[in-house]
């Protein structure tokens, strides 16, 4: 039998294409993190608002959410804590359907999203437009429990995932940026994964 070369460890592991950098592949864990408590909202009692900078302020009751087109996600997510899930599958609606009832005016350039508990985040119009973005209801076929957002969470998944807000509530459209939660507190006002911003500054 030859002896191994010096320093010669066997083959390079490739990295998973779909990996980001600085991420690792969580598999068929779900972490659940959270800034607040979870809340226990009763999907009856559930509504998303549209309002701001739009021509029709719009509110959905559970019921007529579920009257919109039916959108559904398969891809990856990544969270800002570098784990990411691959293959996930989340079923709902596009926020592109409310947006086109609600109209946005032309200075609408972005939007703060609030969830139930007060917690919110900022986007771009253009990240949740265009069919990138969706409120769900449904993970892998089943409702989406209360620790990862249900009964329905926004998801915006080409961002890190602290920009899809669970327990969503509002979208209110602004003209100007302003910073959500975690962003006052130093995080990165877009959170794409590719560019690895996490931080301001990033």
């Amino acid at each position: 039998m030859p002896t191994p070369t010096r320093g010669f460890l066997g083959r390079r592991r490739e990295r998973d294409p779909r990996l980001p950098p600085g991420q690792y592949d969580v598999g068929a864990d779900w972490p659940v993190l959270a800034a607040e408590p979870t809340p226990r909202i009763a999907p009856e009692t559930w509504s998303i608002t549209v309002d701001g900078r739009v021509e029709n302020p719009t509110t959905w009751s559970w019921d007529e959410a579920h009257r919109l087109p039916p959108s559904e996600y398969r891809g990856d997510i990544h969270c800002v804590t570098t784990w990411s899930k691959f293959d996930t599958r989340f079923t709902g609606i596009s926020v592109d359907s409310l947006l086109e009832v609600a109209r946005p005016t032309a200075e609408a350039q972005f939007v703060m999203a609030t969830s139930k508990t007060g917690y919110t985040t900022n986007l771009s119009l253009a990240d949740v437009t265009g069919g990138k973005a969706w409120l769900v209801w449904e993970f892998d076929g089943r409702p989406l429990t209360p620790e990862h957002g249900g009964p329905v969470r926004l998801l915006v998944p080409h961002l890190y995932f602290w920009k899809s807000a669970k327990w969503i509530s509002k979208l209110s459209l602004l003209a100007r940026d302003q910073p959500g939660f975690w962003e006052q507190n130093g995080y990165h006002d877009r959170g794409d994964p590719w560019r690895q911003q996490r931080y301001q500054g990033d």
